[in-house]
């Protein structure tokens, strides 16, 4: 039985086929493990791909919003503070951010 083994391993078929496979698992540059790896890579772009076509689709709703002038004024007035002619605007903030005086 021993020799049998023996016999079949020192077989030149068996022998190359056995440095092809180990060859192509661990040292082609197309190994396995690479492989693994660029899946994960091609998982994690994917989630990115989502993530910004989430961002564009809320980016042309804003733009399409911003079409209309009252909107668009509206958005002026809350995040730059601008004011029509003859208007005074007061910003105020809470009373945890205004540091006491000591007077």
């Amino acid at each position: 039985m021993n020799r049998k083994w023996v016999r079949t391993l020192s077989n030149k078929y068996v022998l190359i086929s056995a440095i092809f496979l180990s060859w192509m698992l661990l040292l082609d540059s197309n190994n396995y493990f690479i492989h693994k790896e660029l899946n994960d890579d091609i998982e994690e772009l994917e989630k990115n791909k989502n993530y910004y076509q989430e961002e564009i689709t809320n980016d042309l709703e804003f733009i399409e919003k911003m079409k209309d002038t009252t909107e668009l004024e509206k958005y002026a007035r809350e995040n730059y503070f601008l004011k029509r002619e003859n208007e005074d605007i007061f910003i105020i903030t809470d009373s945890d951010s205004i540091a006491p005086t000591d007077d």
